[in-house]
């Protein structure tokens, strides 16, 4: 039995948007990819200041948001990834980002 394999080369992340309910992703192949926010728990509890502030990592494979300490590769979102923090982990983080903020 034969088996051919296919190399899958994951296009780099572009223009990065966040709205209220969608995260989407230009990538480098042309396509745009849209996800649901919820995906994403400290992308939703972020202000749009801290939305607004992310660089791309690896040249173009990931995104880092700086202020949320949240990174999301190209290759998770296109696999239909959400986030895989634990809830434990996200209440933490959740509780220390309110007590900054003084709510």
């Amino acid at each position: 039995m034969n088996i051919s394999t296919v190399e899958v080369r994951v296009p780099d992340a572009g223009e990065v948007t966040v709205t209220e309910d969608t995260l989407t992703v230009e990538l480098s192949d042309g396509r745009t990819i849209a996800v649901p926010l919820a995906w994403y728990p400290r992308l939703v509890h972020a202000i749009e200041e801290e939305r607004g502030n992310w660089r791309l990592t690896g040249g173009g494979q990931g995104i880092h948001w700086p202020d949320l300490d949240e990174d999301i590769s190209v290759e998770g979102l296109l696999a239909g990834r959400p986030s895989g923090e634990s809830q434990e982990s996200f209440r933490r983080w959740l509780s220390v980002k309110q007590a900054g903020l003084g709510e």
